[in-house]
């Protein structure tokens, strides 16, 4: 799968740590001193490398700006609040994700052991750029591409693997308003709503673009034959409790297996709660609604972690949900999820991976 023996390292001549104002930290707008570098050519990965963050030179004739040949992955890394290490977060499933991302689109693959290994690395030398704000965490954001450059419908026989790190705060920083969807498609069965592939978010940006106009913050995707079902959100997937029952859209072809969803199960499983993962209908949920046993709705995800939905629009109706302090059990789990990733909590299932 690959070749790579070494590690070459690029340090910069002078940090940006002293100048970053870290009680300011926008999403996915500040990034740290360093980045890893791969590139891929000749059927072997090679020239693996930390090098100072900055931009790349590239041709206008790139395969991944033509016909989106590209995929990537979002993780965090935070400290452990009672050791001061570096804590990573399932990084192993990130790795076979962005490869699963990778096969679907025609692209070479890359050793899940060296992945972690690499980015190690790179987190270490800039392991000052982690915040110890409440909320706030080191985003970490692989991205791999095809970069010939020609103009052809054909996989690239050139790629390059980047990964940036940077800090940030929350994601959202309060319960947001969904708008669920009837008109525009997100994903299909078939096409590449299951991998992360660059192209899946284009085709979101101008319904979200008219879903904000009309006062909403995140789009809830249904089904692209009938609408009739619920898929997930923008940014997150997507659960509801109802009557007591923990309840999430089935994975189907056309829904991201989000890594946070996957844990999130297992911790309402470990609470003794009755978690459903099958079709959703946008009936039930607002039939539920109607009925008072739509507890909850929240999303998930890495950048989100755990974001409840205060409202939910559907065909110029307003349906609010339950106000927050009535949502012991997802509350529960957030904290719990966050406890797990800062060492607060005991990992009992294995999820940590520890910096070194």
């Amino acid at each position: 799968m690959t070749n790579i023996m070494t590690l070459k390292v690029q340090r910069v001549k002078e940090s940006r740590l002293s100048s970053t104002d870290f009680n300011n930290l926008p999403f996915g707008r500040v990034f740290s001193d360093h980045m890893l570098a791969v590139n891929y050519q000749n059927g072997q990965w090679e020239n693996a490398r930390i090098i100072p963050f900055g931009n790349i030179e590239v041709t206008p004739a790139l395969t991944c700006l033509h016909y989106a040949q590209a995929c990537f992955e979002g993780m965090k890394a935070n400290r452990d609040v009672n050791t001061g290490d570096i804590l990573l977060f399932r990084p192993r499933e990130n790795a076979r994700r962005l490869n699963a991302s990778a096969i679907r689109l025609g692209m070479p693959t890359f050793s899940e052991d060296l992945f972690i290994d690499y980015l190690k690395e790179l987190i270490q030398m800039d392991k000052d750029w982690i915040p110890d704000m409440e909320d706030s965490a080191l985003y970490i954001r692989p991205v791999l591409f095809g970069s010939d450059d020609f103009i052809g419908v054909r996989p690239s026989d050139t790629y390059q693997l980047y990964i940036l790190i940077g800090p940030t705060g929350p994601y959202y920083g309060k319960p947001v308003k969904v708008k669920i969807e009837e008109e525009f498609v997100r994903a299909f069965r078939g096409g590449t709503g299951d991998v992360k592939a660059s192209g899946n978010y284009a085709a979101t940006l101008h319904p979200a673009l008219l879903a904000k106009k009309e006062g909403y913050d995140q789009i809830l995707w249904t089904d692209g034959q009938t609408h009739e079902y619920i898929e997930e959100i923008g940014t997150m997937n997507v659960f509801f409790i109802i009557d007591g029952k923990v309840v999430t859209p089935a994975l189907s072809g056309s829904i991201l297996p989000g890594i946070t969803r996957d844990s999130i199960i297992q911790l309402f499983k470990d609470q003794n709660f009755e978690v459903e993962e099958r079709k959703v209908s946008v009936k039930e949920v607002l039939a539920a609604h109607q009925a008072g046993t739509l507890e909850d709705a929240f999303g998930v995800g890495t950048a989100a972690t755990v974001t409840h939905i205060a409202e939910l629009g559907y065909q110029g109706q307003t349906y609010r949900l339950p106000e927050m302090e009535t949502r012991k059990a997802s509350t529960a789990i957030k904290e719990e999820l966050i406890g797990i990733k800062t060492g607060r909590v005991a990992d009992r299932h294995g999820w940590i991976v520890r910096v070194s």
